[in-house]
């Protein structure tokens, strides 16, 4: 898909942000041209006019969004594996690598922080219906990416169910990126108010431990006389 660089015309950039507003709200397949033309208090045909297409202004969107954070991510882990010389890094610092970049893509984003969170979770969630096939390819190969990284932190899980805990990471991920506000109102208020990095934070540990479940390492078994005690 051809990266488009957003032009300084006022009505485009209206509509783009009247988009993006309502997909965070609503999601994409909710969203009508006529919606997004009466929020950027535009023509009906405006959206054809500057984007091709409704389907055109929608990739424009999840390129815009997700292009950079795709990209962070294999530079982090990239870092991690020079850093680490060959072998595993740690397999939180992977994790780091795979969620940090979507605090950075909260702070840079001109939506407000709730409404940038829930496009984000709403453009993963949307993965596998409804993604143009360049981006589909760039998200298959970093999954695969991720995939190998994380196997060679985790040797004792079996591909088979190294899959499945992916699986649940992703999807814990898309829940926090989209229902923060809904913990907040049914606890009321014990979670607090943390910021997007703190609960990443969070996430982190919580999905280390998932992926990690099962593979503590046994203690070697002590040798000589002092095995009987735990000195």
């Amino acid at each position: 898909m051809r990266q488009e660089k957003i032009a300084n015309s006022a009505p485009k950039r209206r509509l783009l942000d009247a988009a993006e507003q309502l997909f965070s709200e609503r999601g994409f397949e909710a969203v009508s041209v006529r919606d997004i033309t009466r929020l950027a208090n535009a023509n009906v045909a405006a959206v054809n006019y500057h984007f091709g297409s409704r389907e055109e202004l929608v990739e424009l969107v999840l390129a815009r969004h997700l292009t950079p954070v795709n990209e962070e991510r294999l530079a982090r882990l990239e870092t991690a594996e020079k850093k680490w010389s060959g072998k595993a890094p740690p397999l939180e610092e992977v994790i780091d690598a795979y969620v940090r970049p979507l605090a950075g893509a909260v702070r840079k984003s001109e939506l407000p922080e709730s409404a940038c969170r829930k496009l984000l979770g709403r453009i993963f969630a949307l993965r596998g219906d409804g993604f143009p096939p360049e981006l589909e390819e760039g998200m298959e190969n970093l999954g695969q990416r991720f995939t190998r990284a994380l196997a060679k932190c985790l040797p004792p899980v079996p591909p088979e169910e190294l899959a499945w805990r992916l699986h649940f990471m992703n999807g814990g991920l898309i829940h926090l990126l989209l229902r923060q506000e809904l913990l907040q109102r049914a606890d009321y208020g014990a979670s607090g108010a943390p910021t997007m990095e703190a609960a990443l934070g969070r996430f982190i540990r919580f999905a280390a431990a998932g992926l990690r479940e099962g593979c503590e390492l046994e203690t070697p078994a002590k040798k000589g006389p002092q095995a009987t005690f735990d000195f």
